[in-house]
């Protein structure tokens, strides 16, 4: 399955921490040592973070240069907190049928969103954003009170990926003026992938790439070892570096979506962040983490929203119909006990 090849992105919660051994090992011949080099900025309203095994010499001022350059280009794209980025510009477009002209990376990212909109029956969908805003999720804030049903079905009719026409030539076109985009629940994982190629052109074999949570390994640690990461324990206001369990990563990327950061309480009532778009309400199955264990990050980063949308059981059996995806979603019992649902070979990838 090759589909490789926010400011306020962080809605999602940065809910992986990740686990890097720095153990040195004597390379193959020279007894010239590989050292694990670190890299750190933000983008996407978010932090990023590379580890880059490679020798003394390796150019790390040019290295991070070429990092930021590229998120900064992503950024622009697809970033709704910037009046000029492409996503914005489309989202102010007031009138149906009139296409515009889009990047390769928006059409790349718009073209992951239409497939996994399909392969998930809509339970994520890039248009969602008039429901996360009418829950108090967007720039408002938290609700006064909770919305009517007349209010629901209005937000609802203005959302639909279907509603959007994308041309592999580079075109989006609108069927309806009012439809909007928001792709963060995917963009960041586009924006791991992409800087996963940028390393790999450049000659670098083993690495590990991670942008606010979601993450990409590439060969191995110095040590010779797959690179270990930790899926957060999901539990509310609980520390960022807990640990639930730990898998091992080559050549492969990882993602989570969660409810255990982003929530708020009114009427006696719990409401988090994650909308189902086919219903116009958030999520109350008891799902707390999803996570998702694939071959790019796009991928996984969607996908691992959809899981949390659709429920452990349906989302399972989606996960084990899915060739070299492999996944874990944790629910949370009445009395607060956490449940394991793994898919059917995460075993294989998870350390005791």
């Amino acid at each position: 399955m090759n589909r490789l090849h926010t400011e306020r992105w962080g809605r999602r919660s940065l809910s992986v921490c990740w686990i890097l051994i720095c153990l040195l090992a004597p390379a193959a011949c020279g007894g010239v040592k590989p050292q694990e080099h670190t890299l750190a900025g933000q983008t996407m309203g978010t932090t990023y973070h590379i580890k880059v095994v490679a020798d003394a010499s390796a150019d790390l001022a040019e290295l991070q240069a070429k990092v930021d350059a590229r998120l900064a280009q992503i950024n622009q794209s697809m970033s709704t907190y910037r009046p000029d980025s492409e996503i914005s510009r489309f989202n102010a477009l007031t009138t149906a049928d009139t296409p515009m002209a889009i990047s390769p990376d928006f059409l790349r990212v718009m073209l992951a969103a239409r497939e996994l909109y399909h392969l998930t029956g809509g339970a994520l969908d890039g248009t969602v954003q008039p429901l996360v805003n009418l829950w108090g999720f967007g720039p408002g804030g938290p609700l006064q009170r909770i919305p009517d049903d007349a209010a629901v079905a209005a937000a609802r009719g203005r959302v639909g990926f279907e509603r959007i026409d994308i041309a592999v030539s580079g075109h989006l076109t609108k069927r309806i003026p009012d439809v909007t985009l928001d792709l963060g629940a995917i963009a960041k994982g586009y924006g791991v992938d992409q800087v996963a190629i940028l390393l790999d052109g450049m000659g670098f074999d083993h690495f590990l790439v991670e942008i606010g949570g979601e993450v990409y390994a590439a060969g191995q640690r110095p040590d010779g070892r797959p690179w270990r990461v930790g899926i957060n324990r999901p539990q509310p206001g609980g520390p960022t570096d807990a640990v639930h369990a730990v898998v091992r990563l080559q050549n492969s990327a990882l993602a989570t979506s969660g409810d255990y950061r982003q929530y708020y309480e009114i009427e006696g009532r719990r409401f988090a962040h994650i909308i189902d778009p086919r219903t116009g309400h958030p999520v109350q199955n008891d799902v707390v983490s999803a996570t998702v264990i694939a071959d790019n990050c796009t991928f996984a980063d969607g996908l691992a929203t959809a899981l949390a949308v659709m429920g452990a059981r349906e989302g399972v059996a989606l996960l084990d119909d899915l060739p070299g995806v492999e996944g874990l979603i944790i629910t949370r019992q009445a009395d607060g006990t956490l449940v394991d649902h793994p898919s059917r070979g995460f075993a294989a990838l998870a350390n005791p």
